[in-house]
């Protein structure tokens, strides 16, 4: 007998459901933390990065440094301090309600099993903490979504609000300029649809880049460098430029350096190597079907990483390739009628619950996570 096809609503749901679970199970490790340590839940989620939105949200680009981070989730926490809302509390909040937005617009991109495989990623704990992951996901994958159903206007809108968070915005324009290229010169005839062609798609992408050209300006007014944000990832982080050979080199050594302070520290180098082998075969597969944009959009993330110092927080970035998930996704759902599969999935959901919340475990005790 054949299986019954799931109805949209059901797959809602399940998307919902998923989303639920594992963000309670986030904040409950974070919960029984800060009880057991007796600590506030305030100093366990604001770990690492946290502490410089938080800073330039107070004091603006006063340190140099913190010029690496953009400004958007800084202005939202400074709003939320602005009105006398808790700026940790308020800024979890809505890292949790934009994960789930991300997550809806996987879903529509690439299938309810692809939206489920990225809520039950390893380093999901930085969607549900105030980092830019959440936000920055919710813009770039609906704009992707909006492009890919060829509303360009929408998408830029996305696009640019993409690039107020991360310097992956630039990343974002180039794909999406190459997905402009692959949709063709002329107009789309569907129904109700007017992109207006490949000048009106590229015209489009002025908006994403203004804002990224505004930040720049902005930092040279500030220091009279137009090199400000590099300076200070190279300052802050070691991302000076690299030959990708180098990187490679300088990261080979440290996999097997003990280390007895921090004993996680050669794992999680282990995983960055890990994460940045799989962004490379996402990229060869996504070329090898015929999907460039995405192929691009993957791609050159790796490369960048690529050029630095060696290779760091490519963890993370493992949330933002849906490539990747949409992979996953059309893995699952070509083998989910056959015999045996739903234990197997169970099992795989199983494990990957516990690294994720192994994961959480090391960001909330203030542990390198990526």
């Amino acid at each position: 007998m054949p299986a019954t096809r799931r109805r949209p609503a059901d797959d809602t749901l399940l998307v919902v459901q998923v989303w639920l679970v594992t963000r309670l199970l986030f904040a409950t490790i974070a919960v029984w933390l800060a009880v057991s340590g007796r600590r506030s839940l305030e100093s366990v989620v604001a770990q690492w990065d946290v502490a410089h939105f938080l800073l330039i949200a107070r004091e603006g680009y006063a340190d140099p440094q913190e010029m690496a981070f953009f400004p958007g989730l800084p202005l939202v926490l400074r709003g939320f301090m602005e009105i006398g809302l808790n700026p940790i509390l308020w800024g979890s909040l809505l890292a949790l309600g934009c994960s789930l937005l991300a997550a809806f617009a996987l879903r529509r991109l690439a299938g309810t099993w692809a939206a489920i495989a990225w809520l039950l990623a390893p380093t999901a704990v930085f969607t549900a903490v105030p980092y830019t992951e959440s936000p920055f996901m919710a813009a770039a994958f609906w704009a992707w979504e909006r492009a890919t159903q060829r509303r360009w206007g929408q998408a830029a809108l996305f696009a640019a609000l993409a690039c107020t968070l991360r310097v992956s915005g630039l990343f974002l324009i180039g794909a999406l300029v190459i997905l402009a290229f692959t949709q063709g010169r002329r107009p789309s005839r569907r129904k109700g649809v007017q992109d207006g062609g490949l000048g009106a798609r590229l015209a489009w992408m002025v908006l994403p880049t203004a804002v990224l050209a505004a930040y720049v300006v902005y930092l040279y007014g500030l220091t009279g460098s137009w090199t400000a944000w590099f300076s200070a990832q190279e300052a802050g982080w070691d991302r000076g430029f690299h030959w990708p050979w180098e990187a490679l080199r300088n990261h080979w050594e440290t996999l097997w350096r003990p280390n007895a302070d921090h004993p996680e520290w050669p794992w999680l180098f282990r995983a960055e190597m890990l994460s940045w082998i799989v962004g490379l075969v996402v990229t060869f597969v996504a070329l090898f079907r015929r999907r460039v944009a995405e192929a691009a959009w993957v791609g050159v993330q790796v490369l960048a990483f690529s050029l630095s110092y060696w290779l760091m927080s490519v963890n993370r970035a493992v949330l933002l390739w849906f490539p990747l998930w949409r992979l996953v996704g059309e893995f699952v759902e070509a083998r989910r009628t056959s015999p045996g599969w739903r234990v197997v999935a169970v099992v795989v959901a199983v494990v990957a619950v516990g690294v994720q919340c192994l994961w959480a475990w090391l960001y909330f005790t203030g542990r390198w996570a990526s």
